[in-house]
């Protein structure tokens, strides 16, 4: 079963349940899905699907910080229970362990040598970690261990 079904499944199981906040969710995610879809011509695949949710819970991320120094808590909370929902469709997420491994294995298999390569470095662990870390996280972890 794709993602995209997985959503349509959760979408009529938020109706039966009159879960408004959950409903809501599924319905901007499918819509900015169908957005990508009709942008790009064609049915997009569980990666792609995946970074449009991997966005989606970014965005929500940046409007909570922005809301909670702007005092408005209650429509951070807003915020906080869409990304909730948006991650059950995530895999899970790395750990940071997990994430220092794979990190490690893509600067030995491109032979990176300096800041030059970082670029060859993410392309590799971009496809590994694509909704389970935060890609800023990531880089940063990069730019350590090839400076180190």
């Amino acid at each position: 079963m794709t993602l995209t079904e997985q959503l349509k499944d959760a979408m009529k199981d938020a109706m039966r349940a009159k879960n408004k906040v959950r409903l809501g969710t599924i319905r901007l995610a499918l819509s900015a899905i169908k957005q990508q879809e009709v942008d790009g011509q064609k049915t997009l695949s569980d990666d792609e699907v995946l970074a449009v949710l991997t966005k989606m819970v970014k965005q929500r991320k940046d409007s909570v910080e922005q809301y909670t120094q702007g005092g408005r808590e209650d429509l951070a909370a807003v915020e906080t229970a869409e990304i909730a929902e948006l991650e059950t469709f995530l895999p899970a997420a790395l750990s940071e362990s997990e994430l220092s491994d794979i990190v490690t294995q893509a600067i030995q298999e491109s032979g990176a040598q300096g800041m030059q390569d970082m670029g060859k470095v993410m392309n590799i662990i971009r496809p590994q970690v694509q909704g389970r870390a935060d890609m800023a996280q990531v880089s940063q972890m990069v730019k350590a261990k090839i400076n180190a």
